[in-house]
């Protein structure tokens, strides 16, 4: 590590030292009951849809029942519950919140090397739906009330667990029934939920990420019209032609930068402890200067397309519909363009600009039915922040960075409601999503190791934040 990495990871561990005030956890011995918790909450097939979370969230709460903590299921369709817990403080702060998804994406079984909800252990690694996103979180929070409560704590804050089901596309059930229904159950100042994370490289962790805020959610229809034909005799107004300029016109567009407070840290921080080659792109993109900004952009386009994408706005074309057989000429196509909106962007004046792009009145330009998550973020300069970057600089020996996801999770509904809300994760191989054994994927899976450092991460970090003083 270079001189000037050792500045930057000197300022981010000792610049704040959070307080924790009990012996520190056995986390060798601690291992197998955290493996025994992860693999059955593995185990139990959670996908979404149809969404069957009840014997997930039926365990959890067994478990910490078991425990003596107060502990209660919420649910707008039975077999669809929410778990929540609290261990109370004394209050002379507002309570911490918590939070894991129950609930996975579905899977196709045929493709996966091993059993989907098996949990299996293999070589270190534990495979499965969930591993990374999100029973991780979900088994580091429940080890986390659990070791607090063994302890008995003294706390400045309750700490709140809530095990929500639906984040994956039905948050009706999770979520947003929680915060419009049981948000006094809830509320609170601050949330760790899933979104951040700690990169590895060829095995050695290099940086961690803590997720502050995220993009919204949209989606764009393309519905081009024309005549009708015979498929022999071309036709100008073709709509499938009309729709593919259109589709080509988005793809060209140079979406405006939109940066804020924690894309200009982050690349701030990024240019401070990345090799030269790389460093100019990442000071460039916040230089005032178009030139040299336009510049690293297309760099970022080409070589790093998810920082392209975090410093604006976004479109990918994903789906393309029109015609039904080779000789006829359709008189309409569609195209669905995954939309995402940055913080700050006006989604209205957005849209208006992309039928400008496109400029043609054979092509309708208007938004598609989605979960639409309100926009917002969580500043830096908070409490919740300084004990986060400390602690995970001090466990995993890497500079810290703020986040902004690209995509999209449940806490933009507490952000919306108030609560600072901060993205955590485990530590994944860089080269684990191309390989596809990322989140999402058909062979999604976490190492062993990395589980057990992000279960000491995520209680140490609560600790820290809720702990007493006193």
């Amino acid at each position: 590590m270079s001189t000037r990495h050792l500045s930057v990871f000197a300022l981010l561990i000792f610049g704040w030292q959070p307080f924790v005030n009990a012996a520190e956890p056995d986390w060798k011995a601690l291992q197998a009951e955290t493996l025994q918790h992860f693999q059955k909450l593995v185990q139990f097939d959670t996908s979404d849809p149809p969404g069957k979370e009840i014997e997930a969230a039926e365990y959890l709460r067994d478990v910490l029942a078991a425990e003596g903590i107060s502990v209660e299921l919420l649910a707008l369709e039975p077999h669809r519950p929410n778990v929540l817990a609290r261990i109370k403080g004394n209050g002379n702060k507002r309570p911490l919140l918590i939070l894991g998804h129950t609930d996975t994406v579905s899977v196709q079984p045929d493709k996966w090397q091993h059993p989907p909800f098996g949990g299996v252990r293999e070589n270190g690694w534990v495979y499965g739906r969930g591993t990374v996103d999100d029973k991780d979180n979900v088994v580091a929070a429940l080890m986390t009330m659990l070791l607090i409560k063994r302890s008995a704590i003294a706390l400045d804050r309750d700490v709140i667990f809530l095990a929500e089901s639906g984040e994956e596309g039905s948050t009706r059930v999770g979520i947003q029934y929680m915060v419009n229904e049981h948000f006094d159950k809830i509320d609170a100042e601050f949330c760790f939920a899933e979104g951040g994370g700690i990169s590895r490289r060829d095995g050695k962790v290099v940086q961690a990420g803590i997720a502050t805020l995220e993009k919204q959610p949209r989606a764009i229809t393309l519905t081009a019209k024309g005549p009708a034909g015979h498929g022999s005799v071309p036709l100008e107004q073709n709509a499938l032609v009309h729709l593919s300029k259109a589709i080509a016109a988005l793809a060209d567009w140079r979406i405006p930068i939109r940066l804020n407070e924690t894309t200009t840290a982050y690349f701030q921080r990024l240019a401070a402890i990345a090799p030269p080659e790389k460093a100019k792109y990442y000071a460039d993109i916040l230089h005032p200067d178009p030139t040299l900004r336009n510049a690293a952009d297309d760099w970022f386009r080409k070589n790093e397309p998810a920082h392209a994408s975090m410093v604006r706005s976004s479109i990918s074309p994903t789906i393309v519909q029109g015609g039904y057989r080779v000789n006829v000429i359709p008189s309409e196509g569609t195209a669905t363009i995954d939309t995402r909106i940055a913080p700050g962007e006006d989604a209205e004046a957005f849209i208006e600009a992309a039928r400008r792009v496109i400029n043609d009145p054979a092509v309708d330009v208007s938004w598609a039915p989605r979960d639409v998550r309100p926009q917002g973020g969580s500043p830096l300069g908070t409490e919740a922040f300084r004990v986060l970057e400390a602690t995970a600089g001090r466990i995993y020996q890497a500079p810290v960075l703020p986040m902004m996801l690209t995509g999209g999770t449940d806490m933009a509904y507490l952000r919306a409601r108030g609560v600072a809300c901060y993205g955590i994760g485990p530590a994944v191989d860089a080269e684990d999503g191309p390989k596809g054994y990322g989140a999402h994927s058909d062979q999604e899976r976490i190492l062993e190791a990395e589980l057990y450092r992000f279960v000491q991460f995520h209680y140490e970090s609560v600790v820290g934040l809720a702990g007493s003083a006193r």
